[in-house]
C-alpha cells in the first residue's frame, strides 16, 4: 500500500506546485490531507516555515514528513512563490527551517531564499537565521531571536532604520550594525 501512496503523493505535490504558482489559492486539499492532525508523543517534529506561504510560523508534523507537508500545514504557497528553488520532496528533521522564496526584487535578486551573507561578510537581515544574525557585532542569541520574531510578525525590513523598532536596538546599536547589513 505504501508503494502506491508515495507515487500518488508525488503526483499531488507536482499538481499542487503547478496550481499553486498559477493561483492565489493555497495548495490543493489533496496535499494538505497528507499532514497528520495529531501525533503520538515522539512521533512528531516541529519545523519553521517562512517566506512565501500563507501562514508562516512553526508547524508540527508527523515524523517522516516532507517539505510539501510543511508548506501545506502553513496554508499553502502565496502567489509568486518560486517553487523551482526548492525540493518539495525533501524529508524534514525536527528543528528544520523551510524557506519558500518569492519573486525577485527590482534588481533581479531573490527577495527570499538568497544567501544570508554576502561575499564581503555582510548579512542579509531579511533572510538570515539566528546563527547568521549572531555573527553581527553586539548581537547575541536574545537579540537575534528578537530580530527573527519581529521579522516574522511584521514582515521583512524595508530599511536599516526599521531595526529601531526591534526591542533592544537603539541608535547606538544600529550605528554599529549599519555597515554589516544588507537590506532588502
Amino acid at each position: 500500500m505504501l508503494r502506491l501512496a508515495v507515487p500518488l503523493l508525488l503526483i499531488a505535490i507536482v499538481a499542487g506546485v503547478f496550481w499553486g504558482s498559477r493561483s492565489p489559492e493555497p495548495l490543493p486539499a489533496v496535499l494538505a490531507t497528507s499532514v497528520p492532525t495529531s501525533t503520538a508523543p515522539g512521533d512528531s517534529l516541529t519545523v519553521h516555515v517562512a517566506g512565501y506561504v500563507m501562514s508562516p510560523g512553526l508547524v508540527e508534523l508527523a515524523t517522516g514528513a516532507r517539505v510539501a507537508d510543511a508548506v501545506a500545514a502553513a496554508g499553502g504557497l502565496r502567489p509568486g512563490a518560486d517553487t523551482t528553488a526548492i525540493n518539495l520532496a525533501t524529508p524534514l528533521r525536527d528543528g528544520d527551517q523551510v524557506l519558500i522564496p518569492g519573486p525577485s526584487d527590482q534588481d533581479g535578486h531573490p527577495s527570499a531564499g538568497a544567501p544570508a551573507t554576502d561575499g564581503d561578510g555582510r548579512v542579509r537581515v531579511n533572510q538570515a537565521n539566528q546563527a547568521e544574525l549572531e555573527t553581527l557585532p553586539g548581537v547575541g542569541p536574545v537579540l537575534a531571536q528578537r530580530i527573527l520574531d519581529f521579522r516574522e510578525e511584521h514582515g521583512p525590513f524595508q530599511t536599516v532604520e526599521d531595526l529601531l523598532d526591534v526591542p533592544g536596538i537603539g541608535e547606538a546599536k544600529l550605528a554599529s550594525l549599519r555597515d554589516h547589513l544588507i537590506i532588502p
